[in-house]
């Protein structure tokens, strides 16, 4: 079995935790939660820690677009079932950012169901280009 302990991301900064609830309608075919879904639990969690970032992190000249994605799948997870989603900060650049994530059992955070990372990169939507961090996101990180 692996455990939370396995993942390369435990050594870096915990910058979140999210709490989601596994839905029915998240099951699929094999009754357990369907690998896209995990997609879906790790958006909801970093739109969370977003709306908990003091000051603006998004306007007209900025904002985050998903560059890239690793999702490790450990463990299935089933239904009913209660998650945490811990967000922990790998990289910081100047316009990027990659946010290591791993998904554990809200009673046994041992129980690793997944983890990897996503790259998010801030972005002039009026130009395509990439754009600084804005301020409030290096505060919440305070690095």
């Amino acid at each position: 079995m692996n455990t939370a302990a396995d993942s390369s991301s435990a050594q870096a900064p915990l910058l979140f935790t999210a709490a989601i609830s596994v839905r029915w309608r998240d099951l699929d075919a094999f009754n357990h939660v369907n690998n896209s879904t995990y997609l879906t639990y790790l958006e909801e969690s970093r739109l969370q820690w977003l709306q908990n970032v003091p000051g603006p992190w998004l306007n007209e000249h900025a904002m985050p677009v998903m560059a890239a994605s690793e999702l490790r799948y450990r463990l299935p997870i089933e239904w009913p079932g209660q998650l945490h989603i811990q967000l922990l900060l790998e990289r910081l650049g100047n316009s990027s950012m990659t946010i290591a994530h791993r998904i554990v059992d809200a009673a046994d955070p041992d129980k690793l169901y997944c983890d990897g990372n996503v790259v998010m990169v801030w972005i002039d939507p009026a130009t395509g280009k990439s754009t600084p961090l804005p301020p409030a996101i290096k505060a919440a990180i305070a690095i």
